[in-house]
């Protein structure tokens, strides 16, 4: 199969982002919504949780693959830490499919970096996952 490239996604990342991503998933690490504290642990500001990048780069591939699409697996490693004020960039790659699977690598940067790489695995019930490589649903058709 031939490498296909899913259309990037720009994620704005604000301190409201961050703070509400880490209550959401319970992660009261004052690094996440503290700054004077995460200034003396070393970091210029607050930075975005694992669970928050998890789910944005849940989001990008199910986004993608329509809203009927199912993430099997999301295996994925932080670097650069994103911050108030960086625009998380999402790209990523089909490396497979198989019957109504799909395997993604997925990447983000931000102007540190690479904050994320990963893999995603996502079924698509009853459809053949490659009818969407064809375009992209987050595009309005009119």
């Amino acid at each position: 199969m031939p490498v296909h490239a899913l259309p990037p996604l720009e994620i704005p990342v604000t301190r409201t982002l961050i703070v509400a991503g880490a209550l959401a998933s319970r992660d009261y690490q004052d690094v996440h919504h503290d700054p004077e504290l995460a200034r003396r642990r070393g970091s210029p500001d607050i930075f975005m949780n694992i669970l928050t990048t998890n789910g944005l780069v849940g989001r990008y591939v199910t986004d993608h693959f329509g809203p009927a699409s199912v993430l099997r697996k999301v295996a994925i490693r932080l670097g650069a830490p994103c911050h108030p004020g960086d625009t998380l960039v999402l790209a990523g790659t089909v490396e497979s499919v198989a019957g109504d699977t799909a395997t993604v690598r997925v990447t983000g940067t931000n102007r540190a970096g690479r904050h994320v790489t990963g893999t995603v695995t996502v079924t698509v019930p009853g459809e053949d996952p490659s009818e969407a490589l064809s375009e992209d649903p987050r595009e309005d058709p009119s």
